[in-house]
């Protein structure tokens, strides 16, 4: 059988070494280098075979959006219509579907991605930055970098910008208009909001500890 390049793990480890700060709260900066992807223009997640020829799943999984609903720390009726999986105020984590079936979650983005929500973020604001009254728990974060982890093991995602990320860095990495989505550019610790891209560097970080001990 033919054996796949690990061009991924190259991409998930440079993601990865961008950070500048180890832990959960860590200071992110708001500025960040931006690379390009060593496999070229993104298609797919990255992955391929040795004859250069894309590779993903069977079953045509190939990224994780990060969100937040915007509402308080439990899913309402919207929620788990929108989303794949949803993370309560307390870290318990709920499957409405099964990851395969077609989720409206990101725009013009849904093919292929596993939409993955926290539950929180109600009468948040941007700028100014203000919490609002349901704000990110550090046992939501650890629940989406942990979940993050068992799905890039099960699909066989590898974790990098292209492949894992944020609401917030669709517009930025993918290059697919969105609609002044925020999400996820605050994590708990942080008294203002980031660059999403480097927001989601930190996430990334944490899930690829999260994988490499499985």
């Amino acid at each position: 059988m033919e054996k796949r390049h690990d061009s991924s793990h190259e991409c998930g480890a440079r993601a990865a070494s961008a950070l500048r700060r180890p832990g959960l709260l860590g200071r992110v900066h708001r500025r960040h280098r931006r690379t390009r992807h060593p496999c070229g223009p993104c298609r797919g997640h990255g992955r391929a075979t040795r004859q250069g020829l894309p590779f993903q799943h069977p079953i045509g999984i190939i990224r994780i959006h990060w969100h937040w609903t915007g509402g308080g720390h439990e899913p309402n009726a919207s929620d788990l219509k929108a989303y794949h999986a949803l993370i309560n105020g307390e870290g318990k984590i709920r499957w409405p579907v099964d990851p395969t079936t077609a989720r409206s979650h990101t725009l013009n983005a849904n093919g292929g991605a596993i939409g993955l929500s926290i539950c929180a973020m109600a009468g948040a604001q941007e700028r100014p930055f203000v919490w609002g009254k349901a704000p990110i728990t550090p046992a939501q974060v650890s629940v989406l970098v942990r979940e993050t982890a068992r799905l890039c093991r099960t699909y066989d995602i590898p974790i990098s910008r292209w492949s894992t990320l944020s609401h917030a860095e669709i517009q930025p990495t993918l290059g697919v208009t969105q609609k002044n989505k925020w999400d996820i550019t605050v994590l708990p610790g942080m008294t203002a909001t980031a660059d999403p891209i480097a927001v989601g560097d930190r996430l990334r970080d944490l899930a690829a500890r999260e994988l490499s001990a499985l």
